[in-house]
């Protein structure tokens, strides 16, 4: 029952990912503001933008974040298994990826989450030894005020739209037909509308973007300690109940392009809620059929999750960025949707045929070997009845 458990863990980080990736899409296509910008969109990209909007972003990158906490707490339950003091391997983690995502976001993109992931490590260290209970109460109170920071109006003054559209303007001349020190230098030096100082940047980054992420994160935690997804059989009328969260989050994200004080408390509130939906009723059809015939494929990208996600920024930047094909903004929200199935589907094709040589990916195991302060956490080279280090 416990490889079900991480079987079923691995599968849903995959699945993950493949959100992340379409999500991310827009951004990669048209910016991190201009993809909120489009106009004269055609009746299918305006369709395939809402379907985006609404059933994917904000709700794949949460659903990551639950299993992040859930991955943290087993992690520390292996280290202390072998009568290791935690405290230095998660310190060393989470610089591990603190570490990462700068240079992720320095040199490749900017729509990084790892260096969040990091600070919010070091965020969660008073929470580690909490008792299950206590954790869903923390969870339930940071959701509480995440929403709540979301009430108000959005609306923009004229003076904001226009430097909004001269910043997307710009930024969509640079990624369309920059060179590479092109896009860097705008990515270090043009900050976006809003926001006047890079000490700003610093700080939201570090102590903002974690808040909003702790939340289901500390979720994740408590279903470790809870031995959640153990025992799926007797755990169906938890996934059921829980399911009904997908209705629910995908009507609260729906309402709220429907302009009002409350727009934001629905958009943040809804994808959470329907993250945790998502994760309930993966679990509830996960011993189906079809199910059971796709898994393998989102098994495998998940375990190399940091490989794949880094490999998506790498691949993507050079398809749409000037310095390579130069397709930024080209395929159209729909057909980012078609190149984004492709390019997973490629992903799964690769992890699949991956482990039948290795046991790690090459990310996994430099942050591995920098966790554990070990070598042992080297690639291992699957050869016939035996396994030797690389």
């Amino acid at each position: 029952m416990t490889t079900n458990r991480v079987t079923f863990i691995d599968t849903m980080r995959g699945f993950s990912l493949f959100g992340i990736l379409m999500a991310n899409l827009l951004i990669f296509q048209f910016g991190m503001y201009g993809k909120d910008e489009l106009k004269d969109l055609s009746a299918l990209d305006n369709g395939a933008w809402y379907f985006v909007k609404i059933f994917i972003e904000g709700s794949f990158m949460p659903i990551f974040t639950i299993l992040f906490g859930f991955s943290l707490i087993k992690l520390i339950e292996s280290i202390r298994r072998k009568k290791d003091k935690s405290r230095w391997s998660i310190l060393r983690r989470a610089t591990g990826l603190i570490a990462l995502g700068l240079l992720h976001s320095m040199f490749l993109w900017e729509g990084d989450i790892l260096f969040s992931y990091g600070f919010m490590i070091l965020f969660l260290i008073p929470f580690i030894n909490r008792k299950p209970k206590t954790l869903f109460i923390w969870a339930g109170i940071f959701l509480f005020l995440i929403t709540s920071l979301s009430f108000g109006s959005a609306e923009e003054t004229k003076k904001e739209q226009k430097e909004i559209t001269s910043y997307v303007e710009k930024a969509d001349n640079i990624y369309a037909n920059g060179s590479y020190l092109d896009i860097y230098d705008f990515r270090a030096n043009d900050l976006p509308p809003g926001i006047d100082d890079s000490g700003l940047v610093v700080f939201l980054l570090i102590f903002l973007a974690p808040m909003y992420t702790t939340s289901l994160t500390l979720f994740g935690m408590g279903l470790a300690k809870k031995q959640a997804f153990v025992n799926m059989e007797d755990e169906k009328k938890w996934y059921k109940l829980g399911a009904l969260l997908v209705p629910i989050g995908l009507a609260c994200k729906s309402l709220s392009f429907i302009e009002s004080s409350f727009s934001g408390m629905l958009l943040t509130g809804g994808s959470e809620l329907l993250a945790v939906g998502y994760v309930c009723l993966a679990a509830l059809i996960y011993k189906t059929r079809p199910v059971q015939r796709l898994a393998p494929a989102f098994e495998s990208v998940g375990k190399l999750s940091l490989t794949n996600y880094l490999m998506q920024t790498i691949i993507c930047t050079t398809v749409f960025y000037g310095y390579g094909l130069g397709l930024y903004g080209k395929l159209g929200v729909f057909g980012g949707i078609l190149f984004g199935i492709v390019l997973y589907s490629l992903q799964c094709v690769f992890s699949l045929a991956y482990f039948k040589k290795f046991k790690r990916g090459p990310f996994e195991t430099i942050l591995r070997i920098w966790t554990n302060w070990s070598w042992n956490g080297q690639i291992k080279i699957k050869q016939k009845g035996s396994t030797l280090h690389e």
